[in-house]
């Protein structure tokens, strides 16, 4: 057992290494190569069980996907203000910083991610803002676009999070959020504006390449 250090950085730095995800060449993330032993890893430094799995630490078919849209399509975030919701590793972040967003804010709950977004975004010499606050209670104005890398995962968030990102487009928002077909995207209402094959680690998914969708609101 690792002798908890209870410092986030540290952690991050000695339980990763910075690579490229596969389907975004030009981001460089401190990523792992296992979940499982990082994710008893992390129970261990902070001493806790059952906490939820080391998102941060995994570059997520939809957030490779909604990344390399914003990256081929930069008109899309540049000169804007832009939301990156659970933002996870920072990978939709950074790529909205390197597409010439006028200012963008990372969102997560899990701390470790918060402090990996930091470390990510000076790997790749972009500022990128970050917020532990729960967004989804305190709402989405003030952004001109609101992007979520593989937020349907599970119901009790895609309960919350399907009416906060309408919201966020009846205020005027541009929303786009990428899925690879998990159980809970929307079934009506949506509409895809680009597809592709991305790489993934097998450590993290059931396939080495998802079929992922960009999406948006009707």
């Amino acid at each position: 057992m690792i002798e908890p250090t209870r410092d986030p950085e540290a952690f991050i730095r000695a339980e990763t290494r910075l690579s490229a995800p596969p389907h975004v060449p030009e981001i460089r993330l401190h990523l792992a190569d296992e979940a499982v032993d990082l994710w008893h890893r992390t129970e261990e430094e902070l001493g806790e069980m059952g906490l939820p799995p080391p998102y941060w630490a995994f570059a997520w078919a939809g957030g490779q996907a909604i990344a390399r849209y914003v990256l081929d399509h930069p008109e899309t975030v540049r000169g804007r203000t832009v939301l990156d919701f659970a933002s996870g590793s920072g990978i939709v972040a950074i790529a909205a910083a390197m597409a010439g967003a006028a200012r963008v804010l990372a969102t997560d709950i899990d701390r470790f991610s918060l402090v990996a977004i930091g470390l990510n975004a000076v790997a790749n010499k972009v500022t990128v803002e970050t917020t532990g606050r729960d967004i989804l209670s305190s709402g989405p104005a003030g952004f001109d676009v609101v992007l979520a890398g593989d937020v349907f995962y599970e119901k009790p968030m895609a309960d919350r999070v399907e009416p906060f990102l309408k919201q966020a487009q009846a205020e005027g928002a541009l929303v786009l959020f990428g899925d690879p077909g998990r159980s809970y995207l929307p079934k009506a209402g949506i509409e895809a504006i680009a597809e592709y094959r991305v790489p993934v680690t097998r450590a993290i998914e059931d396939n080495e390449v998802k079929h992922t969708r960009v999406w948006r609101f009707l």
